[in-house]
């Protein structure tokens, strides 16, 4: 039976591959943009089987109201991303507190709203999936990104719990957590606090890994996720890409080491 979905973010990127990987196998999308003209060609191609939404997520009541008419249109809500996001770039000391919450408007409270707005929905027919698209920076941090790792620290977190809570209700949660794709999410979409001279040797190191640095295929993430939605029993976490499966096991194997390390500390503050 072919899955109804609501993806926020659909005019480019992961979001737009998304979209098309389920209408292109006959599900239905309601898709949201800040502008729909970008979703045209779409509109043009699968007819009434996309439903465009003008939305900035950080419009709580604008959000309820296009949940709202995705659920009218379509009867029901099968699968729900939450994709709507962008990075902020800048070393801690350079971003603004404004940027900063920006950044959280968009990336947390923006995946909250509509999570927010969908549950009702999802509860009452006893199923649905969420899904948050994340990142390998949510799990780990780098230099330049704080801000945004702030975000995605928080939605993993809020995410974690929420799939603990709604288990028992029939529904399913995922957390994806992709590495470096070759979108624009650096590009123009980003937003760059203004640079301090004293961090510039980090932003050139930066610059040096980047040029090794493999990109990932956005039609293949688009795939992708359609194993994830069509599992029965779908991971709360999944990675993305080559690039994250690989950090991850650094990542997690310094954080053990530097624990069993300082264990003996950690009994010594229990008194």
């Amino acid at each position: 039976m072919s899955k109804v979905w609501f993806i926020t973010g659909t005019s480019r990127g992961l979001g737009r591959q998304f979209a098309e990987a389920a209408l292109g196998r006959g599900d239905r999308v309601a898709a949201t943009a800040r502008d729909i003209g970008s979703l045209a060609d779409l509109s043009a191609k699968y007819g009434d089987a996309l439903l465009p939404l003008t939305l900035d997520v950080t419009d709580t009541e604008a959000v309820t109201a296009a949940v709202t008419a995705a659920h009218d249109r379509f009867g029901r809500l099968d699968v729900v991303v939450n994709n709507a996001g962008y990075g902020l770039f800048g070393m801690v000391e350079e971003i603004t507190e404004r940027q900063l919450r920006d950044q959280l408007e968009t990336n947390l409270f923006g995946a909250f709203a509509v999570t927010k707005a969908v549950l009702p929905i999802l509860r009452a027919q006893g199923s649905g999936h969420i899904v948050q698209i994340s990142t390998i920076g949510g799990i780990g941090a780098f230099p330049s990104l704080g801000g945004y790792h702030a975000s995605k620290w928080a939605l993993e977190g809020l995410t974690e719990s929420l799939a603990q809570e709604v288990a028992g209700l029939g529904i399913k949660v995922t957390l994806v957590e992709p590495g470096g794709f070759a979108t624009d999410w650096g590009g123009s979409s980003a937003v760059h606090a203004e640079p301090l001279s004293a961090y510039q040797p980090i932003r050139d190191a930066m610059a040096a890994r980047r040029g090794d640095a493999s990109y990932g295929d956005p039609i293949a993430a688009g795939s992708a996720l359609l194993t994830i939605v069509d599992a029965e029993n779908p991971p709360l976490r999944v990675l993305f890409g080559s690039q994250p499966t690989e950090l991850v096991k650094h990542i997690y194997a310094q954080r053990l080491q530097t624990w069993a390390g300082w264990e003996h500390v950690a009994h010594a503050a229990q008194g």
